[in-house]
Formats: C-alpha cells, sequence, structure tokens
C-alpha cells in the first residue's frame, strides 16, 4: 500500500475488525446485536426491490417524525458513518480548514484527511470533564474555517454537550460562515430524555445518527442526517457518486423497528442502568483508575493514573479473554475506552479480568 493510500485508512477501525473480538468483548460501544426474530417483522413486510430516488418515503417519514423536521431535511445513509462522509463531504473542498475536537473519534479524522482537509483541533481535557469549552473553539477557529466537528455523546469520553455549549459554538461558526457537524449516534440512548437534534438549533448545523448504538440494529445500516432542506438536497446529490440506492430490504426492516422502538427501548433502557451501575461500583474500588463518569450515553474512558494502557490492553486481552479498546486510538494512550452495551453477565465477568489484569500489573 503506497503512503498516500495509507494516509486514507482507518487504523481505528481496522483494528475493530480484526482485533477487538474476545471471550469477554467489553469493546463494543452499542447494545448487544438484536436478533430477527426480536422484531415483530412478517416477509410480506419485505420487499427485494422498491422505486428508486432520493429517500424510501415511509422511512424518511419515520425518521422525520422523531427527530421532529420535515423529510425534506432528512438524508438516509448506511450508517452514522457515511452519513459523517457525506455530511463533511458536502461542505468541505480540499485545502478548507476543519475544526475537531481532540480526542475525537479517529475515522472523523480520517475522513478529514481523505477529504484533503487542513485539520485544526481544539481540546476537551479530562481535567474539564472532557467538556466542550466555546473558549477553546474561539482560539483555533479562524477566517479559513469551514467546518466544525463535535460527537456528542463524545466518543471516547461519553460526555454530553448541552444545547447552550451548542448555541454558543453555532454562535463562532456563523461569524465566520462555518457549519457545525455533530455526530449524535449516542444520543439515542437517552431515549425520551434525549435533547433535540443539534440540527434545531440553526441552519449552520447538521446532525447525524443512527438506529446502531442504542438499539442493536447495526445489522440493519439505518444512519441518517438533519440538515437544512437546501443542504439535504445538495447531500442528497453528492449521494449519487457513492451509496446511490439503498439496500430496499433494509429499509423496509427499518421502517418496522422505527415502529417497535418503544419495546426495544424498555429493554434496552434496563440494562444499560443496570450496566452503568455496575462499572461505577467497579471503578469505585480502584485506585488506579480515575474517570469521567457521565451518568448517560453507553460508553466510558478511565483513565490510569501510572502509565499507558497498552500493556494493560494486551495483558488483559492475551490472559484474561477480555477487550477493550487502547486510549491510542483516541490520541490518549492512559485512557482506555469501555463499553456499557453489552451483555450484564459478560461486562460482570469482564470486569473481574480487568480488575485482576490491572492487580497483575500494579504487583
Amino acid at each position: 500500500m503506497t503512503a498516500q493510500r495509507e494516509a486514507h485508512v482507518s487504523d481505528y477501525m481496522n483494528w475493530a475488525k480484526t482485533r477487538s473480538r474476545a471471550r469477554f468483548n467489553l469493546a463494543t460501544s452499542g447494545l448487544d446485536n438484536l436478533e430477527l426474530s426480536e422484531l415483530d417483522v412478517k416477509l410480506e413486510d419485505l420487499a427485494l426491490t422498491g422505486t428508486s430516488g432520493y429517500g424510501y418515503p415511509p422511512l424518511l417519514e419515520a425518521i422525520a417524525k422523531r427527530m421532529n423536521v420535515g423529510t425534506d431535511s432528512i438524508v438516509t445513509a448506511t450508517g452514522t458513518s457515511l452519513a459523517n462522509h457525506l455530511a463533511m463531504a458536502v461542505v468541505v473542498n480540499p485545502g478548507d480548514e476543519v475544526l475537531i475536537e481532540q480526542p475525537t473519534y479517529e475515522p472523523l479524522l480520517a475522513l478529514a484527511r481523505y477529504l484533503g482537509a487542513n485539520i485544526r483541533r481544539f481540546p476537551r481535557r479530562f481535567e474539564d470533564g472532557f467538556a466542550v469549552l466555546p473558549g477553546e473553539i474561539e482560539k483555533n477557529i479562524s477566517q479559513r474555517t469551514r467546518l466544525i466537528v463535535i460527537t456528542s455523546h463524545h466518543n471516547p469520553s461519553g460526555v454530553l454537550t448541552d444545547e447552550k455549549i451548542l448555541r454558543e459554538v453555532g454562535e463562532l461558526a456563523q461569524g465566520v460562515n462555518a457549519r457545525v457537524l455533530v455526530d449524535e449516534v449516542y444520543l439515542e440512548s437517552m431515549f425520551d430524555q434525549r435533547p433535540p437534534a443539534a440540527s434545531h438549533l440553526g441552519p449552520q448545523f447538521m446532525a447525524t445518527s443512527s438506529l446502531t448504538k442504542a438499539f442493536g440494529l447495526s445489522g440493519l445500516r439505518c444512519g441518517w442526517i438533519v440538515a437544512e432542506a437546501s443542504l439535504a438536497r445538495e447531500i442528497w446529490l453528492l449521494n449519487d457518486l457513492f451509496g446511490v440506492n439503498a439496500a430496499h430490504p433494509a429499509e423496509r426492516l427499518s421502517v418496522c423497528a422505527f415502529a417497535q422502538l418503544e419495546k426495544i427501548s424498555a429493554k434496552t433502557r434496563t440494562r444499560l442502568e443496570t450496566n452503568r451501575a455496575l462499572l461505577n461500583e467497579f471503578l469505585d474500588t480502584r485506585d488506579d483508575l480515575e474517570t469521567v463518569r457521565p451518568d448517560s450515553g453507553t460508553i466510558m474512558f478511565p483513565r490510569l493514573r501510572n502509565g499507558d494502557s497498552e500493556r494493560l490492553c494486551r495483558l488483559l486481552k492475551e490472559k484474561y479473554e477480555t477487550s477493550v479498546v487502547p486510549g491510542s486510538y483516541f490520541e490518549l494512550p492512559s485512557h482506555f475506552r469501555v463499553g456499557l452495551g453489552g451483555n450484564t453477565e459478560t461486562l460482570t465477568a469482564g470486569l473481574q479480568r480487568l480488575g485482576s489484569a490491572l492487580d497483575e500489573l500494579g504487583s
């Protein structure tokens, strides 16, 4: 692979697909995958092929209703990953300046590099609870900035950015004629307590999300972008170069899933509450870890008080059959990311093994 092509890959996604699996997997960031039998769906609900066009109307209507916008503000995409790609690509040209949080979800950086952007960063520090500080954005924004990129809940820390802060970010963006992309894929894990999509805060905002993290429906690849109608139209036209038309059986299944989200939510909400309590109890016993503890979302990002997490992650995988995400994939090697959405028994066993590995390294 040439050096140029190497710059266009995501190291994190390669690790996730090839090296994250373990008997006790705490590296996943969403809910365990739902089985098809758990969806109330009949064969006659499906079809192989639908009418080609810019979105399947029943799916657009289901997403628009949930996001409380018109269907002309919705673009469907193959998961949040393609949604982020399209949202970023529609406003970023080679050489444009993109301001991205640090740390962040690594594929967002890889995407900006692929698009030829001039990448600048603004910090989200552990000492500040990984909060977005508008003052830090103001220090790093310029007249050349075309896009500000935020994840909320923050990936990797799980910290939510509230509406007041996002409004301030929007004002800064508006001052330099930039847009704000907010990846909200974890926001659905707040269920009926989730705030409105960031796109409601002004036309400079785009919000992306999917059914993946909160509902265990990753196999549907049901993602979307919420944007002002004129920009949404541009994104649809850009998608003609990428996704063209979606897999229609997945669109039909996604419509069925939207009709059942409340039923699915009841199960997943209970699991997240139980698992968050278990992880917090574990953290209470560890003097060798310090953690910003968000009260929603599906991930946390503990920090080792001494050393980096590479030795820990390697020992955990090789000896204790347990995986977490090394913090090096988020530019903070002293941290590691833990997922809360898996089976409770798996989390319990995995945390016991994590404790044993920490004890072994500290002895």
